[in-house]
């Protein structure tokens, strides 16, 4: 691109699959080059790292569709940054990235003190942040998707998996996308994000804490565990196939929530084979479809969905790939608002019951 970020097409259909259309084109725009000044400090009361990222402040915020930067180059609009006239998907580099610097020297900057004091400890925010757009219609949604459209997107996700993992600095990626305003998304355009973070994130830590007690207690796996135990109860059962579940886990926090995991033990994307990657594109699809029906007179569901992966140092053996999808929509036109026993103090109340989630989401099947 023009201020050197990173940008990739992959492609299915012609003629961007043979590179036709896309290998001569060049980002002929004017960009100052990218500055991150994310940092990360230390909560010496939670043990977690913070990251600090104002350059964010400025970025790009819900502007109209013939404004939109993540749509193809067309004449009569101003340049964003896919340089295409057309796409299929399209990954690159995020303009205002939280995690900056993995692979380079910055990787190995040595950490500093807040103010001089022991008890905050501050370093770089190193890792990367990528944005998927999953179409160039700026109006489809990915359950919009036809499935072969959405196998590139898999395959999107498991290249970058690849790629990202190997690149000095990064600990996890996690690739998601936010949808709905009510997320707080900032830009309409069907996308997602990969972040690349330096460390597990504390979500992770948590779960490799349990994954570890219970590996401790009964020699076995936890995360293929609880898998094999939502398949034999069937309650909370939403839809299988030959290699993927989809269940609302038994202690659901969220109104609407489904976790999708692969019957074979794999840890991130990368490492799921060619079925696997098929088989996932038709089942994430008709998932997908199901949330968007899941609320009569709500056309589109705002969610997050995200892949949980296994880190890629340290406790990778314990981790497991699973997708979670989740709404902050409890009922038409009512959301579930963090208030202050979540917020505060991370005691989560759920506003139904995971048999009535998993009920309604085979309700609305196919």
């Amino acid at each position: 691109m023009a201020d050197g970020r990173q940008l990739l097409y992959f492609d299915d259909s012609e003629p961007y699959a043979s590179g036709a259309a896309t290998r001569e084109l060049r980002d002929t725009r004017d960009l100052p080059p990218v500055a991150s000044t994310s940092t990360m400090r230390y909560d010496v009361l939670t043990g977690e790292w913070v990251a600090l990222a104002a350059h964010r402040m400025t970025r790009t915020f819900m502007p109209p569709a013939d404004l939109c930067p993540l749509c193809p180059a067309r004449p009569g609009r101003p340049a964003g940054e896919v340089p295409a006239g057309d796409y299929d998907v399209v990954v690159f580099e995020n303009r205002f990235p939280s995690y900056a610097g993995a692979g380079t020297e910055l990787a190995r900057e040595p950490a500093g003190l807040v103010d001089g004091e022991a008890l905050w400890p501050v370093r770089p925010a190193v890792g990367r942040t990528e944005v998927v757009c999953f179409t160039a219609d700026h109006d489809a949604t990915f359950a919009d998707l036809p499935v072969e459209r959405v196998r590139t997107v898999v395959e999107a996700w498991a290249d970058r998996t690849a790629e990202l993992s190997a690149l000095d600095g990064v600990g996890q990626v996690f690739p998601f996308e936010n949808r709905g305003v009510e997320i707080g998304v900032t830009l309409q355009h069907p996308h997602g994000q990969i972040y690349a973070y330096p460390t597990a994130t504390p979500r992770t830590a948590a779960l490799l804490r349990q994954a570890e007690a219970h590996r401790r207690a009964t020699g076995g796996s936890l995360l293929r565990d609880v898998l094999d135990a939502e398949r034999r109860a069937g309650t909370r059962v939403v839809l299988s196939g030959e290699a993927w579940t989809a269940y609302v886990p038994a202690a659901a926090r969220w109104p609407v929530e489904v976790h999708l995991a692969p019957h074979r033990d794999v840890p991130d994307l990368a490492a799921l084979d060619g079925a696997e990657r098929d088989e996932l594109a038709v089942v994430y699809s008709e998932l997908l479809a199901r949330l968007d029906r899941c609320f009569e007179g709500v056309q589109r569901l705002p969610y997050i969905s995200g892949w949980h992966q296994a880190p890629v140092g340290e406790g990778r053996e314990l981790g497991r790939l699973h997708l979670q999808a989740f709404s902050v929509m409890r009922s038409p036109g009512r959301l579930k608002y963090l208030a202050g026993s979540e917020s505060g103090m991370g005691a989560w109340v759920n506003d139904t019951t995971p048999e009535r989630i998993a009920d309604r989401l085979r309700e609305v099947a196919s």
